[in-house]
C-alpha cells in the first residue's frame, strides 16, 4: 500500500490533493501495473482507449502519422506521466498513435469507470484534469490564429504543441520540406530562413526530412506571444 501511496503522490493529473484523499484513494481503486520491455508496443493506433494509462517509470516513444505517411510526429514521455489522457472521453475514443517502450516501463491502468470515480472523489483531481483538456482545446484556438495570420515560426509551433504533451521531449516532426512550405503557403526561401533562424537560436535542428525540436516549451511561447499580440 505505501508504494502505491508514494507513485499516486507522483502522478501529475493527481498532485495537490491531500494525503488522506490520496490514501483513500489507493485503497478503494483496483490499479493495474503492467512491466513492458524495451521494443514492446504498449499501445497500438486504432486501440480503444478503455483505461486511463499511467508510466511510472522509463520511457516510452509515442508516434503518430497522417494516413498517408507525408507527416509524423513522435514524442518521449518520461515517467510519471499520463499516456494519451485526452482520448479517454469525447466522441473519438479511439488511439491514433503507437506507444512503444525505449526501455524497461512500468505502466498503472485505471478502468474508465474507476477513473470517473477518482475524479469524483476530490475538486483536485478533477480540476488537474479538466485543466489539462482545457490547455489542449486553448492550443487548438491559438493555433488557428497562429495558422491564419502569424509567421512561419508560430505555424510550425501549433503543429509541435497541439500534437505533443507538456512534458514531452526528443520531439520530431518527419516530413518533406516540400511538403511543408506547400502546406504553410510560403515559398522555399523564406521557409529556409525561418528554420535557420529557429536553428540559430537553439529552438530546432533539421534536415531535408525531419525537424528536431530543442525545446516544447519554447514552442509555447511563441504561440502565447503571438496570441497576446493579437489581442493586443
Amino acid at each position: 500500500m505505501n508504494s502505491i501511496f508514494e507513485t499516486l503522490l507522483d502522478l501529475p493529473l493527481l498532485r495537490g490533493a491531500s494525503r488522506e484523499r490520496i490514501s483513500e484513494t489507493a485503497g478503494n481503486t483496483k490499479f493495474h501495473f503492467l512491466k513492458y520491455l524495451e521494443g514492446n508496443q504498449i499501445v497500438a493506433p486504432g486501440q480503444q482507449c478503455s483505461h486511463m494509462m499511467f508510466l511510472l517509470s522509463g520511457k516510452v516513444r509515442v508516434e503518430v502519422a497522417s494516413s498517408d505517411g507525408r507527416f509524423r510526429v513522435g514524442q518521449t514521455l518520461t515517467g510519471p506521466d499520463a499516456i494519451l489522457p485526452q482520448f479517454l472521453f469525447g466522441r473519438n475514443t479511439v488511439s491514433p498513435c503507437t506507444v512503444t517502450a525505449t526501455d524497461t516501463c512500468s505502466i498503472m491502468q485505471v478502468d474508465k469507470n474507476d477513473w470517473l470515480k477518482i475524479l469524483n472523489l476530490d475538486p483536485v483531481f478533477m480540476l488537474n484534469y479538466l485543466n489539462m483538456l482545457s490547455s489542449g482545446s486553448q492550443n487548438v484556438v491559438e493555433g488557428i490564429l497562429a495558422i491564419t495570420t502569424g509567421s512561419i515560426e508560430e505555424r510550425l509551433a501549433v503543429w509541435i504543441v497541439c500534437m505533443t504533451q507538456p512534458g514531452a521531449t526528443e520531439i520530431t516532426l518527419g516530413c518533406r520540406q516540400r511538403d511543408l512550405y506547400s502546406v504553410f503557403g510560403v515559398q522555399r526561401s523564406s521557409f529556409i530562413s525561418a528554420m535557420e533562424s529557429m536553428r540559430e537560436r537553439g529552438l530546432i535542428e533539421y534536415t531535408n526530412n525531419e525537424i528536431t525540436v530543442n525545446d516544447r516549451r519554447a514552442m509555447q511561447a511563441l504561440i502565447t506571444g503571438a496570441a497576446l499580440a493579437n489581442a493586443d
